[in-house]
């Protein structure tokens, strides 16, 4: 499990300064993003991912772990978009983004770990596809509990969906910069 726990920050640590970099070229602009249109950006991403994956020819020079890391930080943004609301304009200032980014991570790292406890790292034994098929179906499931006005019976809510497609995104990275 500490391997697992190094590897997650290096992963992190790679979306973060992008998250970082992007937020000094473009401020908080995503702040103005509905969650379906989060969702939206996630599940073309993971389409791509899955495209990468099966198709033999590829026309943009981009891998698959580009497209994680747009997931790892989408998934966040809307973290902190179900916490903060959504606004007419940008409101958060470089440190501000950073701390409520680091707040979600740790949040969903803790998560990972407790799981991690209980399933004993069998993502470990996942193949990458499967990870991404996992991700496109917590998607699915986020559309549905959207399209129902984020009311659910017996499921888990929103934010467990995206904490979890964080989770496999890192799972997936692992494995990629293994091979």
């Amino acid at each position: 499990m500490q391997d697992t726990s190094k590897q997650y920050d290096a992963v992190v640590k790679t979306c973060r300064d992008l998250f970082i970099n992007k937020m000094k070229d473009y401020g908080s602009a995503w702040r103005i993003l509905r969650l379906p249109s989060l969702t939206d950006q996630i599940f073309i991403k993971a389409q791509r991912i899955r495209g990468l994956q099966q198709n033999d020819v590829q026309k943009v020079d981009e891998g698959q772990q580009s497209e994680f890391i747009g997931i790892i930080n989408y998934c966040i943004m809307a973290l902190i978009q179900l916490e903060k609301g959504v606004v007419e304009q940008p409101d958060l200032d470089l440190d501000d983004a950073i701390v409520l980014y680091d707040n979600k991570v740790k949040a969903t790292k803790q998560l990972m770990q407790d799981k991690n406890h209980d399933y004993g790292e069998a993502w470990r034994d996942m193949r990458v596809s499967s990870l991404t098929d996992l991700i496109l179906q917590k998607l699915l499931r986020v559309k549905q509990i959207e399209d129902n006005s984020g009311k659910t019976i017996v499921s888990e809510g929103i934010d467990a969906n995206y904490q979890d497609m964080v989770n496999y995104a890192i799972f997936a990275m692992i494995h990629l910069n293994e091979e």
